[in-house]
């Protein structure tokens, strides 16, 4: 006898659990269904974000700049801490903590808004006259009738090719935050989000880190000024950044605790080259999960990415079926896919839920952060659109100087015209919590004018943001 519901939601990342939470605020009777598991065998929502991406990376970046601070910037302050060590399991196991508190926080809000949780592989079974049948394969199985259904089954990591990982020596996001102990030679294929936060953790807790990117510029999605601002951090940091690369072949060298990798590449000029390292991450990309869904036996669309193609509302070629988050269109992103829940909770339930894609802000978790939001000056340029810039550096802020934190900027691109902010790029302390004045801003069509005459504490490094917004007008009170 299969179970009912008004909605089913295939999923529980940042995109599931929200729409699932959001659809049963609606008034619907909402189930939701997620395979992760913790190291128990128990439920662990949360998708990738939570269990082996956003969460777990933070915490290991938190817990290896606090190392980095103890041993290179504590006497700065006056403070004397000698003979600094980190014990990498407990490291670990910290983080595991915090991991699960999230996973348990979900479970909790379940609960707490009567949503009805299953714990194994959603799949469809087929079409009936009331909605779509789906099982359930766990613990035990079970089959579920939805009215609507919700997929949102996210990304899985893309594999070098010829190089698929045994998160022993080849490693994904999963294996890169589970490593037990600091690989004296760490090289990381892919210099995104992932390479440059996962390079930023194990460099700091003592690793020799090579990035290789195949692109033959950096950070190509940020703006231009940003990223050389960017790259010449990492550079002094210590971390070898080599764009242009072609890998050639990743080989296994060795035995047991022996074990490692040489990876043959050719350079920028053409170069052959070899590269000894004892762990690899692999971090090209993501694709779109949708392996077990058996979108075949509806004849759910997919595209040649192995995308569920939707429309702008986030629904499928199905009625009553739609999509959200990685598995869909769009930056894998986990707040974007946040955004699409609601959105369709919402127009299920006959709202106008709404996702703009022209103001959600990236983020990458380095340090310096660097996060923006908008258009870059490259596209501006490309688009011919007429703007003004305006750029304050940290180094003339009192917070930023008191912090001992002053590398980078606060970057504002406005219509030369009508002055609305186009686009906000920052690169330094907090990028990642600066960046929502921004978002406001641009969704309220904000000029830079307004920023320029809001009133900002002091000292704050918020303050940046608005000298920014004056510099437009080429009138920073600053600097």
């Amino acid at each position: 006898m299969s179970k009912s519901f008004d909605v089913v939601v295939i999923g529980a990342g940042p995109g599931g659990y929200i729409a699932a939470i959001r659809a049963a605020q609606l008034g619907f009777n909402v189930a939701c269904i997620d395979a992760w598991k913790n190291a128990s065998g128990g439920p662990a929502p949360g998708g990738t974000c939570t269990n082996v991406g956003c969460i777990p990376s933070k915490a290991l970046l938190q817990s290896s700049e606090y190392f980095e601070h103890a041993k290179l910037h504590f006497s700065e302050h006056g403070i004397s801490a000698s003979n600094v060590k980190i014990d990498v399991p407990k490291m670990i196991g910290r983080k595991d903590a915090v991991v699960k508190q999230n996973n348990d926080g979900i479970l909790y809000l379940f609960k707490k808004n009567k949503v009805s949780f299953f714990h194994g592989q959603g799949s469809f079974v087929g079409a009936t006259e009331s909605g779509y049948e789906i099982k359930v394969s766990g613990a035990t199985e079970e089959t579920l009738l939805g009215k609507q259904v919700i997929v949102a089954t996210g990304s899985s990591p893309r594999a070098l090719p010829g190089v698929p990982f045994d998160e022993e020596l080849v490693l994904s996001n999963d294996g890169a935050l589970r490593m037990g102990a600091v690989p004296k030679r760490l090289g990381l294929i892919g210099s995104g989000v992932i390479g440059l936060e996962m390079g930023s953790v194990w460099r700091r807790l003592g690793a020799e880190v090579t990035i290789l990117e195949a692109l033959p510029t950096f950070l190509g999605a940020a703006d231009e000024q940003i990223a050389k601002e960017a790259k010449k951090a990492f550079d002094k940091q210590g971390l070898k950044i080599a764009l242009g690369v072609k890998v050639d072949e990743v080989k296994k060298t060795g035995r047991g605790a022996k074990a490692a990798l040489t990876i043959a590449y050719t350079d920028a000029q053409g170069a052959a080259q070899t590269l000894e390292v004892d762990k690899l991450i692999v971090s090209i990309g993501r694709v779109p999960h949708t392996a077990g869904l058996n979108a075949e036996a509806v004849g759910l669309q997919l595209d040649e990415r192995g995308a569920i193609v939707v429309d702008a509302d986030c629904k499928t070629n199905l009625p009553g079926v739609w999509a959200v988050g990685d598995v869909v269109r769009g930056p894998m992103l986990a707040h974007k896919a946040e955004e699409e829940g609601v959105a369709v909770a919402e127009r299920i339930a006959g709202q106008h839920g709404h996702v703009n894609f022209g103001t959600i802000p990236w983020v990458i978790y380095t340090s310096p952060e660097i996060a923006w939001v908008g258009r870059t000056e490259q596209q501006l340029k490309a688009d011919g659109v007429r703007y003004k810039a305006g750029t304050f550096p940290f180094l003339a802020n009192g917070r930023a100087r008191a912090l001992g934190d002053t590398t980078g900027m606060v970057k504002m691109l406005a219509d030369a015209d009508t002055d609305e902010i186009l686009g906000v790029h920052i690169i330094g302390p907090m990028a990642s919590e600066l960046i929502a004045e921004a978002v406001v801003a641009m969704e309220f069509k904000a000029s830079s004018e307004d920023i320029a005459r809001i009133c900002h504490a002091h000292p704050s490094l918020s303050e940046a943001t608005k000298e920014a917004a004056l510099a437009v007008d080429k009138r920073t009170l600053n600097f």
